[in-house]
């Protein structure tokens, strides 16, 4: 099985998908060619994309049973013994949601002074 996600590409290179691949949704492709026509796709995916981005997933035969590969995206592949994971970009900045406020959370007020 082999999926491929197009973002903000030409439409012609969608037209040119549709010949092998399915498109099941706007941008998104699916089909089962052979790893040939698999690869000459994904050349022309990232010749004809443009300022677009692209990200192609298929089955393979290693632990996790698939594989991807990106196009001018911020999230790369990265091997990390021997699974094949997402790294994203970091954003420098720490994430709000972390942190822990003092007090009482609201819940547990209610709970405490009988309002429901």
């Amino acid at each position: 099985m082999t999926v491929i996600v197009l973002t903000n590409c030409p439409a012609g290179l969608r037209g040119f998908l549709t010949r092998w691949l399915l498109e099941i949704s706007a941008g998104v492709f699916i089909g089962n060619p052979s790893a040939k026509v698999r690869d000459v796709l994904w050349d022309e995916v990232q010749q004809y994309a443009d300022q677009g981005r692209a990200l192609l997933a298929h089955t393979t035969n290693n632990e996790q049973g698939y594989t991807f590969r990106t196009h001018d995206h911020n999230w790369h592949p990265a091997d990390h013994e021997g699974l094949t994971l997402i790294r994203r970009p970091s954003s420098g900045t720490p994430s709000t949601s972390s942190a822990t406020k003092a007090g009482w959370s609201k819940a547990s007020k209610r709970r405490r002074f009988g309002r429901t």
